[in-house]
């Protein structure tokens, strides 16, 4: 019995890793920023602490578009499609 032969390309899956981790990264971002603006809808919160979460969450985007950038890969390459349940990711 011959074996087989599975050829990896490793800077693929590193690509792909990056994505899975970006990925898990940018749907905790938006269910924090989904969170937040319940919060502020409600008055949960006062103007410091609004104003902290929105200078907040606007770095983490950034930070999310930097990574993307630099691994290229673009936001929709995030979004897993999971068939008939539709994306991951919610539409922002």
């Amino acid at each position: 019995m011959t074996g087989s032969r599975l050829d990896l390309d490793s800077d693929e899956m590193g690509r792909d890793l990056v994505c899975l981790v970006l990925t898990v990264v940018e749907l905790l971002r938006q269910l924090m920023e989904r969170q937040a603006i319940r919060r502020v809808e409600q008055g949960d919160l006062n103007e410091t602490q609004v104003d902290e979460i929105g200078t907040t969450l606007m770095m983490l985007d950034q930070r999310m578009t930097e990574l993307c950038e630099q691994h290229g890969l673009r936001p929709e390459d995030l979004n897993l499609d999971l068939g008939p349940l539709g994306t991951l990711l919610p539409r922002s």
